[in-house]
């Protein structure tokens, strides 16, 4: 979501083969993610101490792009570790045998509520958050009109031309948007609100489009050059008052203001929210899997997961880890937030996916 600090970037693909040693011998430990991808300066040169391995870090734009990149990929892989893959996209990403079994130490500290793949280790869970839309405040309060606060707001006239959202094809928020919308409003046979009646997740998605809701392809694009309320949006002028984010993006534009603001100037619609967990894999193939170990056991500890929460603007999943006053304050996890069964996804994401396309696309 920010900048990173202090990132070891690899520009050049490859998994470590070409510093001399193959197998576990590398000394050089190469991880795939998602532009979000960041760690502090002093974090990562402690594990590259500790371990006496060097870190690339190779990123592959948007969540959905990475993955869907690195299955492609997976036979002659371009690194040891994936970091980013969702549980929106995790079914696909292990039917895919992208991931081999790993249990990373310090396993047994992760918060029940996180676990999954407990019977094989493919995955590590590592942070979890919460995508919803996030609001521009000063937008809001000039034209003296209240932010929605629910899913079925956005359908509004009040709101017509907006939100502006990722694409679910291509976007890990865009993805989990989607499909907070399907456990909000089913697939049409049922509905929880009088808004979505008997049109499920489709019938809503209908009314979004009529009230003129955009689409781009990844978070970067939205939430930087579309959304009025981001620091970067006000630098491109951007005219969309409403984004599909993440509950901690409002701590994100207070801690890197200058000067810092004391309220934040962006806030969350709190019925809008679906909740993610993110993981990590030892990729199938990976050329250095020792180090690839090493490096996952690296993200489980609790100085990874006390430094996370402020360069990728995430919760910990750790038992016992540190989270910042600022996401209390500006950021706090959503306290009803929309959840799915892994089950449920991996049966309907691609359907889903492909009737959102040409429901909202064409």
């Amino acid at each position: 979501m920010v900048v990173g600090l202090g990132l070891v970037t690899l520009s050049a693909c490859g998994s470590g083969s070409s510093d001399g040693g193959g197998g576990g011998d590398s000394k050089t430990v190469t991880l795939v993610s998602h532009d979000s991808w960041a760690v502090s300066k002093n974090v990562l040169a402690d594990f590259e101490k500790r371990s006496g391995y060097k870190v690339r870090v190779l990123k592959d734009g948007d969540a959905g792009q990475a993955v869907n990149k690195a299955i492609l990929t997976k036979d002659n892989p371009q690194g040891d570790v994936f970091f980013g893959v969702d549980n929106t996209l995790l079914s696909r990403a292990l039917d895919n045998g992208l991931f081999q079994s790993y249990e990373a130490k310090g396993s047994d500290l992760i918060q029940p509520q996180y676990r999954a793949d407990q019977d094989k280790h493919r995955v590590t869970p590592i942070d979890t958050g919460d995508i919803c839309v996030n609001y521009d405040k000063a937008y809001f309060s000039k034209h003296k009109l209240a932010p929605p606060t629910s899913f079925d707001d956005l359908t509004k006239p009040a709101y017509k031309n907006l939100l502006v959202t990722e694409n679910a094809s291509t976007s890990s928020p865009g993805l989990a948007f989607l499909l907070g919308s399907a456990a909000k409003y089913g697939d049409g046979g049922t509905s929880r609100s009088s808004e979505a009646e008997s049109g499920g997740w489709p019938g809503y998605w209908k009314k979004l489009k009529a009230n003129g809701v955009k689409v781009v392809d990844g978070w970067e694009q939205a939430y930087n050059e579309e959304f009025s309320g981001s620091a970067g949006g006000k630098k491109a002028k951007a005219d969309r008052p409403l984004v599909v984010s993440y509950a901690s993006s409002p701590p994100a534009e207070v801690i890197y203001a200058d000067p810092k603001p004391k309220t934040a100037p962006t806030g969350v619609a709190s019925g809008t929210c679906f909740r993610q967990v993110e993981y990590a894999g030892l990729l199938s193939n990976a050329s250095n899997t020792k180090g690839g170990k090493a490096f996952l056991d690296f993200l489980l500890t609790k100085e990874f997961q006390d430094d996370m929460p402020l360069n990728m603007f995430v919760y910990p999943v750790r038992e016992g880890a540190q989270v910042p006053p600022e996401f209390t304050e500006y950021g706090p996890q959503a306290k009803d937030p929309e959840t799915m069964d892994p089950a449920r996804i991996a049966d309907n994401r691609d359907q889903w996916v492909k009737s959102w396309t040409s429901l909202v696309l064409k």
